[in-house]
C-alpha cells in the first residue's frame, strides 16, 4: 500500500512539476531550458505509473487521477500561493475516498 501511494505521489509531482515548467516557459517567458526540463520530467511521469503492481492500466490511471487532484490543490496552495477554499478541500477528500475504493476494495 505504501509503495502504491509513494508512486502516485512521485507521478503527481512529476506531472504537475513538468507541466508547470512548460507553463512558465510558454506563458511567462522563461528560458527554453524550462520547457526542455519540463518535457523531460513529463516523459518520466509517463513511466512512473507503469511501476505500479495493479494489473490494469485503467484502474491505475483512474486512481492516479484522484491523487493528481489532491496534489494539484496542494501545489496551488504551496507553490502558486492560492489558498484552497472549503470546496477545494471537500472535493479533494471525496477524491481520496474514491481512490481508496478503487484500489483497495475487496474483489473476487
Amino acid at each position: 500500500m505504501f509503495a502504491a501511494i509513494f508512486l502516485f505521489i512521485i507521478a503527481g509531482i512529476a506531472e504537475i512539476g513538468g507541466g508547470y515548467l512548460v507553463w512558465l516557459w510558454l506563458r511567462e517567458s522563461k528560458p527554453i531550458t524550462y520547457g526542455i526540463a519540463g518535457s523531460l520530467i513529463l516523459v518520466a511521469y509517463g513511466v512512473i505509473p507503469t511501476l505500479q503492481n495493479f494489473p490494469t492500466f485503467g484502474r491505475v490511471y483512474a486512481a492516479y487521477g484522484g491523487v493528481f487532484i489532491i496534489l494539484a490543490v496542494l501545489w496551488g496552495w504551496l507553490i502558486d500561493k492560492k489558498t484552497p477554499d472549503m470546496y477545494d478541500w471537500l472535493g479533494a477528500g471525496i477524491c481520496l475516498i474514491g481512490v481508496s475504493v478503487m484500489l483497495w476494495a475487496p474483489r473476487s
